[in-house]
């Protein structure tokens, strides 16, 4: 390539750089894939390596990430937040090897391999042991204040146990899949936008304007290194870090040689498919501290650590099929059907389309040829369609003007991007509605998924989530596939979900955007479903963070004769209505005589708690001062284990050497526990 066609491509590989980094750390919103990402960045290092006269000191290959959003006071960090070389495959890994043996002049350096979590980097400092400072990473010299939002995440320790005096520790805030499955149901319950993968959920939440937006998501953090602190080799600085308080991912390994790390990374290329949480890759570092300061940093990247990528999880595939599904709120989604197509570590069949409006720009037909990513490993979906490869001219994708599941009319309203069924009775929504109530984020009743929702409905046992509560075992453990085990079951997880809070009954009920959030205020302000009944719609927008489309949209929910009488039948099978006085006044005021049992202990919660949710069982933990986690280590106090506990209760008695007794939890809250 001649000095003009370089110095052109340079200028254009620099502007999409620029802007898909603007809207990846900027706007949480990227339109690129990772793999499209990193080719654009080899390539504009490549030229600029072989142009150094284009190089430029704002060139984004010496940068990291892109500036702050503006939206919070800025942080210059203590220590540059620098980004990661990568790999791709073992043969790079052992090239970057090669370079650390010769600049290090040893023949097996030492490696700790982590996993590299796809979430948000983040630098927290503790003084005196208490988190004074987290900042986001920003362009790796300024980051964003987030202090106030990170203290309102429980995975976030506010104090630490005998850390140095100064401390800058560095991390990666996180959504769990499990989270990040409930939080969209919730988005989607509330009628608002899902989020397209884990890693934006998580950004979102965490520079949220509002610190009980990430309170109540379910944000993680993973701890992997000591900016600011004592000196420490890497697999002593994270057991350290773990003794101090701080969560780090039992998954690393110390390696000999380039070759154990080859072997321990081609190792997760399955396995991590099997986490709760989504990585993008994994991180091979220097394990001795002396190297690691030998060896030193450019202005992008340390030397001293390598990001171990595997190759693209997107592929090519054709559209076999465009149908439409119905939701639970009527909502009618275009669905591609494909040739199938292995990704992930799955073969996928089917991608959503998202709505009409998507389809039409991006001109998806049937027959074409297509690009298909699962989005954070979890969503499957059609990023781009191969209109040249295009055979003949197959008609355009129409919505339907009547729904497929009932034969009903299709609206769609002004202002909208979606088309709804607007008959309330499509067994589509019905269906729809019962997952939905017993959803983890709503009733929280196991085992009554969308397979047994279904045959439920087949069989006339049920009509509408009041008729959930009169069913028998005797009627249920003929159902196939269900026994009288699973019947039982059932039965017991329904008749427990009678007891759920005000605000789970909110969500559970599906009112147009009333997600957990706007749940929980309008249970804490009314205190009963009656009371928000008998609000008009002007009491309703007095309540803070409810804006008239919200109380509108309560207003028609309740005013609707169908819903009210669900609403009764729910009040004469015993459904709770209301939050008991007691615990309305504890909640809005604890007082100083709250107890605080576990004040300073570490907790571990495994297996079904029955007649609790694991979110009601933290609450209780935390509410007595204690810290949940999720793995046990020898710093951990308690393990609270349901049925079906698993390998964390076997590791706590094994480390408790044979003394772990079953007894009840006298400290908190009175229920057995193991």
């Amino acid at each position: 390539m001649d000095a003009g066609a370089a110095s052109s491509r340079v200028a254009e590989l620099r502007a999409q750089i620029e802007q898909a980094n603007h809207r990846y750390f900027v706007l949480d919103a990227p339109e690129v894939d990772d793999a499209t990402y990193d080719g654009w960045m080899r390539e504009l290092r490549t030229l600029e390596e072989q142009h150094p006269d284009l190089r430029a000191p704002d060139s984004p290959t010496a940068r990291v990430g892109a500036p702050p959003a503006g939206r919070f006071a800025p942080v210059r960090h203590e220590v540059p937040l620098r980004s990661l070389d990568n790999a791709f495959g073992a043969d790079e890994l052992r090239a970057w090897d090669a370079r650390i043996r010769r600049l290090l002049r040893t023949e097996a350096p030492r490696y700790l391999c982590e996993l590299k979590i796809d979430g948000l980097s983040v630098a927290l400092r503790y003084d005196g042991g208490h988190l004074v400072q987290g900042a986001t990473r920003g362009d790796g010299l300024v980051g964003e204040d987030v202090t106030d939002n990170l203290r309102a995440v429980a995975a976030v320790p506010a104090e630490l146990r005998g850390a140095p005096v100064h401390l800058v520790v560095r991390g990666e805030i996180y959504l769990p899949r499990s989270a990040f499955a409930v939080l969209n149901a919730a988005q989607l319950a509330a009628g608002e936008a899902a989020f397209a993968n884990p890693r934006n959920a998580a950004a979102g939440s965490l520079r949220a304007k509002d610190p009980e937006v990430p309170a109540g998501r379910g944000l993680r953090l993973w701890c992997y290194e000591v900016l600011a602190g004592p000196e420490l080799d890497q697999g002593d600085a994270l057991e350290q870090m773990e003794a101090w308080g701080l969560p780090v991912n039992p998954e690393r390994a110390r390696c000999h040689g380039v070759e154990e790390a080859v072997t321990w990374c081609e190792g997760w290329r399955e396995r991590r498919l099997q986490l709760d949480y989504a990585t993008d890759g994994l991180v091979v570092k220097v394990d001795a501290a002396a190297g690691r300061r030998a060896l030193g940093a450019t202005s992008h990247a340390p030397r001293w650590a390598v990001a171990f990528k595997f190759p693209a999880e997107a592929g090519r595939t054709r559209v076999r099929e465009i149908w439409v599904s119905v939701g639970r709120s009527g909502v009618l989604t275009p669905i591609a059907e494909l040739e199938p197509l292995a990704l992930c570590g799955v073969t996928v069949s089917r991608a959503s389309l998202h709505n009409a409006d998507y389809v039409q720009a991006k001109d998806v037909r049937v027959g074409d040829a297509v690009t298909v990513r699962r989005a954070g490993e979890v969503i499957p979906e059609v990023i781009a369609v191969d209109h040249g490869a295009r055979e003949g001219d197959p008609p355009a994708f129409e919505m339907p003007q009547a729904c497929p599941a009932c034969g009903g009319p299709v609206r769609r309203l002004p202002g909208e991007a979606a088309h709804r069924c607007a008959n309330p009775a499509c067994p589509a929504q019905v269906l729809g509605l019962l997952v939905h109530y017993g959803g983890r984020a709503a009733m929280d009743i196991e085992g009554l998924g969308e397979r047994t929702a279904r045959l439920l409905l087949e069989r006339g046992l049920v009509r509408d989530p009041a008729d959930l509560y009169g069913m028998t075992v005797e009627q249920l453990r003929d159902l196939p596939r269900l026994g009288e085990r699973s019947a039982a079951n059932l039965v017991r997880a329904v008749a427990a979900s009678r007891e759920r809070p005000l605000h789970r009954l909110l969500v559970a009920l599906g009112i147009r955007f009333v997600g957990e959030r706007v749940a929980r205020i309008l249970a804490e302000h009314f205190g009963s479903l009656e009371a928000i009944a008998a609000a008009s719609e002007e009491e309703l927008r007095a309540v803070p963070d409810i804006g008239p489309r919200i109380a509108t949209a309560i207003g028609a929910y309740l005013a609707d004769p169908d819903n009210a009488a669900l609403v009764l039948r729910l009040r004469a099978a015993g459904v709770r209505l209301a939050d008991p006085e007691p615990a309305r006044r504890a909640a809005a005021d604890p007082g100083p005589a709250a107890p605080r049992a576990l004040e300073g202990q570490t907790v571990v919660l495994t297996g079904s708690l029955l007649g609790w949710t694991r979110e009601e069982a933290k609450a209780v933990v935390e509410a007595a001062g204690g810290h949940v986690t999720g793995s046990v280590s020898a710093r951990t106090d308690l393990v609270v284990a349901g049925e079906n506990a698993g390998q964390k209760l076997e590791k706590a008695r094994a480390l408790a050497s044979g003394s772990w007794t079953r007894r009840g939890c006298a400290t908190c809250c009175g229920r057995p526990t193991a």
